[in-house]
């Protein structure tokens, strides 16, 4: 007998047949008779019987004898015939394994090997038109929407029942299965048979080669390359953006259809053979898996670490942590351990990236060395942009408190006590991210506070205070910053925008204040009134000369102040108008001196904080960017 043959004969069946022969359980004892053993000839005559059977069920598909068998498929052709097939093809390992056990050197068994072998081509064949003519059937897509890893098609796992319970079978699955359902239940029938008849390898080797070329095509058509470190590290930030937005799209894609698709067609397919089922899939995925995951890995270990460039990689980070648990179920098997690892590292490094371009964003606003006065005491440019950076971060929320977590908490130990708007203590200490963000915004109004001192004029350095903290606070306020640094911080922060916009209103306009007498109402000589009235001109005009180009470009920030310094002022300014200006229109060379009606100075108040001129920082090489700005296509 072929050495190759012998291997159907070393796998025991799963299932006796009864309608071919008896098991060793119900044949005749030879100890009741007084004669040699006769179960040789026993089994010999089973034998003889099953050859009987399958020889014109199984020669009938010899595609090396006729032209039909060439070019007909089985399956396509006659589903109830292929399941005699396999029922055939069954029963005839059946036999040759009884048979090898009490008679290994029958001839019978060449004639069955022979046989074996070609009902295996055939199969081989048919596993390979099934695979082949039914892609658009077995597409990923089509698989994973149809099907789940745990269902099934256990209709045909057996052929060894009535003709009736299999032809009810066929009917069931006649009503509940597509085309796609019906290729899977084909490919199983074959494979378990081929598999059990100890053709496990040609089988698989049909099944990775076909198979693996369609992942590796989908991955293909996902936009998925190999590209080198250097190729990474060379390219411009442009076309690695593309890149990056097409993973983006692909690790959905490749993880909820590709990958889960093949992982179902795996379970099902070789259902009954956990360890092959596992290492079939894997051999098939590996390589596109290993593709997809790389990525990441490589821009955030090859790619400059600027800060504009965090948000992508914080895009990377979440595709991967979004998707983690089906990533996880679908590798889940020690030989896919490889996968998932590599998926680990990538966000490993991707952290490790963010972290250190928010260092670099931390270092762009220390290094900023800026020394142009933002006209009309306006919003900073670096505010702006720092501001719109933190607040982009803060939508990363779920995934930054995690790759936060992992970095030591140096903030905590630079912030001072009284800046906390949250609890930090040992029993309760504050969420990593939430002590970052506080930390970032501090080292912003530190260096607010040195660019304040490049004004002339001090009222104009509060105002200046004043704008740029107030948009620190409204961006909290409208962004999820307000959620990682707490009411308590906000308090506290407008809080201070109200003492700079004090501060300014006194040192802006407290020379109009006090040109006025605490007690406008009281009566003073003509001489005296015109006096006041003059030195209150001369102090309001220069003053409105003053503060005529400042911008306050928060709204509600411009009405307080403007509300604040007109109360103050038109109080004074009006009781002491109705109580002179009557007298002083009977004095010809005094009544010059009243200039200004109450009317006349709400209107002039009124016109204020709009400025002449754009607010905004004047250029520089190291102000910041708009390209830390998060891309507008995610």
């Amino acid at each position: 007998m072929p050495r190759k043959g012998m291997r159907s004969l070393c796998f025991s069946p799963k299932h006796s047949s009864s309608s071919t022969f008896f098991p060793p359980s119900h044949s005749p004892s030879p100890s009741r008779f007084g004669f040699s053993p006769a179960r040789p000839s026993f089994y010999d005559s089973v034998m003889d019987r099953t050859l009987e059977l399958a020889e014109p069920v199984i020669m009938k598909w010899n595609p090396e004898t006729t032209a039909l068998a060439r070019v007909t498929s089985l399956f396509y052709e006659n589903r109830r015939e292929a399941k005699e097939f396999i029922k055939t093809v069954n029963n005839l390992q059946k036999a040759m394994h009884y048979l090898v056990t009490e008679n290994s050197s029958s001839e019978k068994l060449i004639r069955a090997q022979n046989l074996m072998q070609i009902a295996m081509k055939r199969l081989q064949k048919e596993f390979y038109q099934i695979l082949s003519m039914n892609r658009a059937h077995l597409d990923p897509e089509s698989v994973s929407t149809r099907s789940s890893r745990t269902s099934v098609a256990s209709s045909y796992s057996s052929y060894d029942d009535e003709d009736d319970d299999a032809e009810a079978a066929d009917e069931s699955i006649a009503e509940v299965e597509d085309a796609s359902m019906a290729a899977m239940a084909d490919l199983r029938l074959i494979a378990e048979c081929m598999i059990s008849s100890g053709y496990a390898k040609e089988c698989l080797k049909i099944y990775k080669i076909i198979r693996k070329s369609i992942v590796d095509e989908g991955i293909y058509k996902l936009g998925m390359e190999k590209l080198s470190s250097s190729q990474i590290h060379k390219m411009d930030w442009e076309v690695l953006d593309l890149k990056i937005k097409s993973w983006l799209s692909a690790i959905r894609t490749a993880v909820q259809t590709l990958f889960h698709g093949e992982r179902i067609l795996s379970d099902q397919v070789f259902a009954a053979a956990d360890s092959i089922r596992e290492s079939c899939f894997i051999e098939i995925a590996k390589e596109g898996a290993m593709l997809l995951f790389q990525f990441p890995e490589n821009v955030a270990k090859h790619s400059k670490k600027s800060p504009e460039k965090v948000f992508r990689a914080l895009d990377m980070y979440t595709g991967i942590a979004n998707h983690w648990p089906e990533i996880d179920s679908i590798f889940s098997s020690e030989s896919a351990a490889s996968i998932k690892s590599q998926a680990l590292t990538s966000l490993v490094k991707l952290g490790e990236f963010t972290r250190a371009a928010m260092g670099e964003f931390e270092a762009a606003i220390q290094k900023n060395s800026s020394k142009s006065p933002v006209a009309g005491a306006g919003t900073h440019f670096l505010t702006i942009e720092a501001m719109d950076y933190l607040s982009n971060l803060a939508d990363y929320s779920n995934v930054l408190a995690d790759i936060l977590a992992d970095s030591p908490p140096s903030a905590k130990k630079k912030l001072p006590e009284t800046y906390f708007g949250f609890s930090d203590s040992e029993e309760s200490p504050a969420p990593a991210i939430s002590l970052k963000m506080a930390w970032l915004i501090l080292v912003l109004l530190c260096k607010l506070d040195t660019k304040a001192k490049y004004y002339k004029d001090v009222s104009s350095a509060y105002l200046f205070l004043a704008n740029n903290l107030q948009y620190v606070v409204v961006k909290v306020q409208t962004s999820n910053l307000k959620y990682l640094l707490g009411e308590e911080w906000l308090t506290k922060h407008e809080g201070i925008v109200k003492q700079f916009a004090s501060n300014y209103e006194r040192l802006g306009w407290g020379q109009v204040i006090d040109a006025l007498p605490a007690d406008p109402a009281a009566a003073v000589a003509p001489a005296r009134a015109a006096e006041i009235y003059r030195n209150f001109n001369s102090a309001f005009d220069q003053a409105h000369r003053k503060q005529a180009h400042c911008v306050v470009d928060d709204h509600k920030l411009r009405d307080h102040i403007k509300v604040s310094i007109a109360r103050k002022i038109m109080r004074l300014y009006r009781e002491f108008y109705n109580a002179n200006h009557e007298k002083m229109a009977g004095e010809r060379n005094l009544a010059v001196a009243v200039r200004y009606a109450p009317k006349d100075v709400r209107h002039r108040l009124s016109e204020l904080f709009f400025g002449h001129v754009e607010s905004g920082a004047s250029s520089s090489s190291e102000s910041p960017s708009s390209d830390y700005r998060r891309p507008r296509s995610r």
